[in-house]
C-alpha cells in the first residue's frame, strides 16, 4: 500500500480578505467595535477510507467483537457515519470510502469510534480516535496506523487524502478565534389550487436537518389555507449541505432517526441543488402546488465578535473620567488637574455571602462614600448576596451621587420583615403563575428560576418589572461606576475545577470574554443560531438574574467535598476522562496549532455511576447558547485572548467546548472561586487599583489565595499577597500590595470582613464608652452567629451593626486607601515617561 512521505506542511488556506477590522451595526443602528474579519477561505475535499482494524479485545462474552467504526466530523456535517458491521472478528476488514467537504479556517477534529454491535443492548463503545485534520498535507494521500492499545497491540488503520474542490471559495466571518459560516435561508410555501365547501385537513411536513428550525408542519383546509405571505422558513449553514425532507399528506412521516431505507413516497430536495433567488416548483398536484426558494442571508451578525470593549462601555469611560478626574484631584489634594493618562482606574470589587455580602456591602460603600472615594471608582463588580444590593443601588439613577442612608433603610425594612409570607400559598400561586409566564415566553425555567422569585419576595414589596437594561439609564452620563455583574458556565458531567468559563453582565451586554463573543443585554436569553438572531425572548427580569447569579442550589457532591478539603484531588481519577497520546504511522510532524492524536477509552459502568454520582449538580440555570453553531477557527490554540482563559479539560477538544450546546449553564461564581474579579483583570479595562471587599464565610483569605493561584497559572498579572503565618491568624482590617514585584499588575488593597478596632472604638479615633462597648460585639463567624450565609433575616440592631462594621473598616484605613491611589498616579506617570 502506498504511503505518504513523512514530511507534512501546514494546510494552505489561500484567503482573500474582503475586509479587515469590520465596523458592525447592532439592531439599534449603533456600531459595535469589533476586530472581526470578512474573509474568502477555501473548503476542501477530505476522503477517509476506514480499512481495517486489528487484534481488537473481545467485548462479548460468548463471542469475538461485532466491530463497525463510527465517523463524526461535525465541522463538516450534522450526520454521523458508519461502516457495516463486521460479525466475530478481532481483526475487521471494511474498506470503505466517506467524502467531507471541510472549511480551511475552521479546526477539523475527526472522531473515528470503534464500537460493538448489540441486538439486545446499547451498542459497547470500544473507544475514540481524535485525529486533527490539519495534520494532512494538501494533494497528499496518507495511510495512518493509530496504535491504541500498545500491550494488546490493537491498532486501527485508515487512509486520508485532502484535496481542492472546484467552485467558489467560502465567505466566513472571524475574530480569529470563532468561525461564523454562511447562512443559507429556505422558503417552502404551499399553494391551493382548489378550495371546496368542505374538505379535509391536509398536513404536509417539512424537515431540514440541522437548520435552527429542524421540523415545520402545516394544515391546508377548509378554514386553514397557507398563504403566501407566510411561508415555512428554515435556517442552515450551507456547508452542511442539507436535504429538505418532505412528507405529504397521508404519507408516512420519516424516522425521527437515519435509516438507510425510508420510503414514504414523498419528494426529498438536496438545498445545494437549488439556484439562489428563485422560486421553484418542487411538486404539482391537483390539489396543490409546492414552491421553494432559498436564498442567501446577509453576512451581518447579532452576536458581537471581538475583545475590545463595547462603544457604549468606552463611550461611559470617558463621560466617567469627567467625575473621577477632579474626585481624585481633590482626595489626593493635588495643585494641579490630572491629564487623562495621569488618572487611574480604580474599580471596587466586591465578593459573595449572602444576606450577610448584601449588607455589609451597604457600609462599605457608606464609609467610601464620606471619604469621596466612591466618585474615583469607574467599576464596581459583584457576584451571589452582593449582586443583590447592586442591583437595588442602580434603580436610582443617582444613586452614588445622594446620601445612602435613604437606600439603607429600604434595605433594612426587607432585611429585618419576616419571610415566612414568601412560602404562603398566595406567594405560590404567583411563582406559578410566573414560571408559566417565562417558560411560555421561551426560557428554559428551573429550581433557580423559583429562587429568584423567592428573592424578590424577600428584597421588594411584590412583583418587580425591573430588569438589567434599565440600568444604563444609571450610567448614561458616567455619573456611577460601571456595574459588573459575574457568573461562570459549567459543563454537565465535569467538576467546576474540570471546566468553568467566565461570564460577565453589564447593563449594555453579557459575553464570554475566553471567546470574545457578546451579546446586548436585551438579547440574552433569545435564540441565536451561527451569531444570527432567530428568535427573540423577552428580557428576564432581574430577580432571575440575581437568582441566577446566587444559585446556592447548584452544588454537587464534588463541591462538598471540596469545601470541606483542600482540593479535589482525591476524586479526579473517578471524575476524570480518561485520555491519552497514541502512537500513529507515519508520524507526522506537529504544528503549534496542531492537536497530538489521542485515545479516549469511556470509562465501564461504575466509574460512569460513580462520576454521574460526584458531578451532578442539584440545579443548574440554563440560558439559551448565543453561541451556537460557531466553529473554532483552526488557529484558536495560538489565540492570545484564548491561551488567557484557556483553563478546562475541554480546550483542546474543539468538537465539545461550549459553541456546540444548546444551552449555557450558569451558576454563581462562588462555586469555583468566590471573587468578582476577573472582568477587571481584562486588559482592555486597564485596572491600576481594585478594593478588594471580602465579605465571604469561613477563611477570610481563601478566595485571595484561589486567585493569586489561578492567576499565576494563567499568566494574568496580579499582586503577590505575602501574608505572615501571624497576619494569617490575627488579621488586621486592610492591607496593600502595590504589585511592585510584578510590573503590569494593579494596585490591590484587600479588606477582610474582621471586627478588629471596631470594638473599641465607634469611628476613627473615637473610643466607645462603657454604654456602647455592647454596639462594638459583631460576631461575624462564631458558631452562633446571626451572620450565616444562609440566614435570611436580621434583627434591626444585627442589621445596624453589621453597616456600621463594614463603613468603619473604611474609614479606619483611609491612609492605605490614599496611599494606593498616589501610588497609582505615580505609575501612570511613570509609564507615560
Amino acid at each position: 500500500m502506498e504511503q505518504d512521505s513523512l514530511l507534512s506542511q501546514e494546510l494552505i488556506t489561500q484567503t482573500a480578505r474582503l475586509g479587515e477590522g469590520i465596523m458592525q451595526l447592532n439592531p439599534d443602528g449603533e456600531q459595535w467595535t469589533s476586530v472581526t474579519k470578512i474573509e474568502s477561505s477555501l473548503c476542501y475535499l477530505l476522503t477517509i477510507r476506514v480499512l481495517r482494524a486489528r487484534n481488537i479485545h473481545q467485548a462479548d462474552v460468548l463471542s469475538q467483537t461485532d466491530c463497525y467504526v463510527s465517523l463524526w466530523l461535525p465541522t463538516a456535517s450534522t450526520d454521523k457515519f458508519q461502516t457495516k458491521t463486521i460479525k466475530n472478528c478481532k481483526d475487521p476488514v471494511w474498506n470503505e470510502t466517506f467524502y467531507f467537504r471541510i472549511q480551511s479556517q475552521v479546526k477539523n477534529v475527526l472522531e473515528l469510534a470503534l464500537c460493538d454491535k448489540d441486538v439486545i443492548t446499547q451498542d459497547d463503545h470500544l473507544f475514540t480516535v481524535y485525529f486533527d485534520i490539519a495534520k494532512l498535507s494538501l494533494g497528499k494521500q496518507v495511510f495512518m496506523h493509530f496504535k491504541c492499545d500498545s500491550q494488546r497491540q490493537e491498532e486501527l488503520e485508515v487512509g486520508f487524502a485532502l484535496d481542492n474542490m472546484s467552485g467558489p471559495p467560502e465567505t466566513i466571518i472571524t475574530n480569529g478565534l470563532l468561525v461564523s459560516r454562511k447562512i443559507c435561508c429556505l422558503e417552502v410555501q404551499v399553494v391551493e389550487k382548489k378550495k371546496k365547501k368542505k374538505t379535509l385537513e391536509k398536513e404536509f411536513s417539512f424537515k431540514v436537518q440541522g437548520s435552527y428550525e429542524g421540523t415545520q408542519d402545516i394544515k391546508l383546509g377548509s378554514e386553514l389555507v397557507f398563504s403566501s405571505s407566510s411561508p415555512a422558513r428554515f435556517h442552515y449553514a450551507r456547508y452542511k449541505q442539507p436535504t429538505l425532507d418532505i412528507t405529504l399528506p397521508g404519507k408516512k412521516r420519516p424516522p425521527s432517526f437515519p435509516s438507510r431505507v425510508c420510503d414514504t413516497g414523498s419528494p426529498n430536495v438536496e438545498l445545494h441543488s437549488l439556484p439562489s433567488g428563485k422560486n421553484l416548483i418542487l411538486a404539482e398536484d391537483k390539489r396543490f402546488d409546492l414552491y421553494a426558494k432559498t436564498e442567501d442571508c446577509p453576512d451581518h451578525l447579532d452576536v458581537r465578535l471581538g475583545f475590545d470593549l463595547c462603544v457604549q462601555e468606552q463611550d461611559f469611560l470617558r463621560k466617567r473620567q469627567k467625575y473621577v478626574a477632579p474626585a481624585l484631584k481633590k482626595v489626593l489634594q493635588l495643585e494641579q488637574d490630572l491629564l487623562d493618562h495621569e488618572t487611574p482606574v480604580v474599580a471596587i470589587m466586591t465578593t459573595g455571602g449572602g444576606m450577610r455580602s448584601l449588607t455589609a456591602l451597604y457600609g462599605s460603600l457608606q464609609g467610601l462614600k464620606k471619604l469621596n472615594i466612591l466618585d474615583c471608582a469607574m467599576y464596581l463588580t459583584g457576584l451571589s448576596g452582593t449582586t443583590w444590593t447592586m442591583s437595588n443601588l442602580y434603580r436610582d439613577a443617582d444613586w452614588s451621587q445622594k446620601d445612602l442612608n435613604k437606600q439603607i433603610s429600604e434595605a433594612r425594612k426587607h432585611m429585618t420583615k419576616c419571610k415566612i409570607n414568601s412560602l404562603s400559598l398566595e406567594y405560590l400561586k404567583y411563582y406559578q403563575k410566573q414560571l408559566c409566564q417565562r417558560k411560555k415566553e421561551g426560557h428554559k425555567t428551573s429550581f433557580i428560576d423559583l429562587w429568584g422569585l423567592v428573592l424578590e419576595s424577600f428584597l421588594h414589596d411584590g412583583k418587580d418589572n425591573y430588569r438589567l437594561s434599565d440600568q444604563q439609564r444609571a450610567i448614561d452620563r458616567g455619573q456611577n461606576p460601571l456595574p459588573i455583574y459575574t457568573a461562570i458556565n459549567v459543563k454537565n458531567n465535569y467538576s467546576t475545577l474540570d471546566f468553568k468559563e467566565w461570564v460577565e453582565f453589564t447593563p449594555y451586554e453579557v459575553g464570554l470574554q475566553k471567546y470574545g463573543a457578546f451579546v446586548r443585554v436585551e438579547d440574552f436569553g433569545s435564540e441565536f443560531f451561527m451569531g444570527r438572531l432567530m428568535r427573540k425572548v423577552p428580557e428576564s427580569r432581574i430577580c432571575f438574574l440575581e437568582g441566577m447569579w446566587s444559585s446556592l442550589f447548584s452544588w454537587n457532591v464534588l463541591y462538598v467535598w471540596n469545601s470541606s478539603h483542600s482540593s479535589e484531588d482525591f476524586w479526579h481519577k473517578w471524575t476524570q476522562d480518561k485520555i491519552d497520546n497514541i502512537e500513529e504511522e507515519p508520524q507526522l510532524p506537529l504544528k503549534p496549532h496542531e492537536l497530538r492524536t489521542r485515545l479516549f477509552t469511556p470509562p465501564g459502568p461504575l466509574g460512569s455511576a460513580l462520576r454521574s454520582i460526584l458531578t451532578d449538580r442539584f440545579c443548574i440555570a440554563q440560558e439559551h447558547n448565543f453561541l451556537k453553531g460557531f466553529q473554532m477557527h483552526n488557529d484558536y490554540l495560538e489565540n492570545k485572548h484564548f491561551r488567557r482563559w484557556r483553563d478546562t479539560v475541554l480546550d483542546t477538544f474543539p468538537n465539545q467546548l461550549t459553541q456546540s450546546e444548546e444551552f449555557l449553564s450558569l451558576v454563581d461564581t462562588g462555586f469555583f472561586i468566590n471573587t468578582s474579579i476577573m472582568p477587571l483583570l481584562k486588559p482592555e479595562r486597564k485596572v491600576d487599583v481594585i478594593l478588594h471587599l471580602n465579605y465571604s464565610a469561613g477563611s477570610q483569605t481563601q478566595a485571595l489565595d484561589q486567585t493569586c493561584k489561578y492567576c499565576s497559572e494563567q499568566g494574568i498579572l496580579f499582586p503577590r499577597v505575602d501574608l505572615s503565618e501571624e497576619d494569617r491568624k490575627n488579621l488586621k482590617e486592610c492591607y496593600l500590595f502595590d504589585g511592585a514585584e510584578t510590573p503590569g499588575a494593579p494596585v490591590l488593597l484587600f479588606f477582610p470582613l474582621i471586627n478588629d478596632t471596631f470594638q473599641k472604638y465607634k469611628a476613627p479615633g473615637q473610643k466607645r464608652s462603657e454604654s456602647e462597648m455592647e454596639d462594638g460585639k459583631v460576631d461575624i463567624y462564631g458558631r452562633c452567629s446571626p451572620y450565616s450565609t444562609y440566614s435570611v433575616q436580621y434583627t434591626e440592631k444585627e442589621f445596624d451593626r453589621l453597616v456600621q462594621l463594614g463603613e468603619y473598616n473604611i474609614l479606619n484605613n483611609k491612609d492605605l486607601i490614599m496611599q494606593a491611589l498616589h501610588t497609582a498616579v505615580a505609575q501612570k506617570r511613570q509609564n507615560k515617561e
